[in-house]
């Protein structure tokens, strides 16, 4: 995800953000009684682990609605224990899902959602995920990279244009079991953004809300210049024309 991407660029690690894939991955389900991301003021909310890519976005999410993630917000962090188990269970208020999670709770009607990174602006307006690669690599390999790039981007149109076959790809090689909750999560999910959205301009949004947040010393201009290259994704965006 690009916010550890950037959290590690600005502690000195050695990336090159090659793309933006898609947008979208993470919903925030809420008990009855939880009105919007500021309706979390005093409320448990469950994570995976403390230092995990949910916790930090539910943390920029709230700071931007004004709350202080750190005193405003109970957190519950047991990698032992599944955020999504409390929240059945009703041992926590909110948590923040990721596939096939949402799908799941929405197909068996649970909770209710607060919101949707793939619906909801600002955040939807901005990459979720991207692609990196280690810099000595790309440096030294560029044709194998940008092959490897691809082979990503390809497969990213095949999500957004035959999700049926790609949720079905995903069911006999191992990687999920459930057809139903796959199919559902590539219609989900935005895959068609990769050649709309501006992946520096993600970048840029993100590095800014993490340095305003605490989280980052590193200003946004200091890790595009640092840490991305993005001749490879307009390469490809005109070879891959839709």
């Amino acid at each position: 995800m690009r916010r550890n991407f950037i959290a590690g660029l600005d502690k000195g690690e050695t990336i090159t953000l090659l793309a933006g894939v898609h947008d979208g991955c993470f919903v925030l389900f809420g008990h009855e009684g939880v009105h919007g991301i500021a309706g979390l003021k005093g409320r448990t909310v469950g994570v995976p682990g403390f230092g995990t890519g949910p916790e930090l976005l539910l943390s920029l999410m709230t700071a931007e609605v004004g709350l202080d993630p750190k005193k405003d917000l109970h957190w519950i962090g047991n990698p032992k224990e599944k955020p999504k188990d409390l929240y059945i269970a009703g041992k926590i208020d909110a948590f923040l899902a990721f596939p096939p999670e949402p799908q799941e709770l929405r197909a068996r009607h649970i909770g209710r959602v607060i919101f949707d990174t793939a619906v909801d602006r600002p955040w939807s307006q901005y990459f979720c995920c991207m692609l990196a690669g280690n810099p000595e690599f790309v440096r030294r390999h560029p044709v194998a990279t940008k092959r490897a790039m691809r082979a990503i981007l390809k497969a990213t149109d095949l999500c957004a244009s035959d999700p049926r076959s790609a949720a079905r790809m995903l069911v006999d090689g191992g990687f999920t079991p459930q057809y139903d909750y796959a199919l559902q999560t590539l219609k989900d999910v935005p895959y068609d953004k990769w050649r709309e959205y501006d992946a520096e301009d993600a970048i840029r949004f993100w590095a800014l809300r993490m340095r305003e947040a605490g989280f980052i010393k590193s200003t946004p201009q200091k890790i595009i210049a640092e840490g991305t290259d993005w001749h490879f994704l307009e390469e490809l965006k005109r070879e891959l024309k839709a």
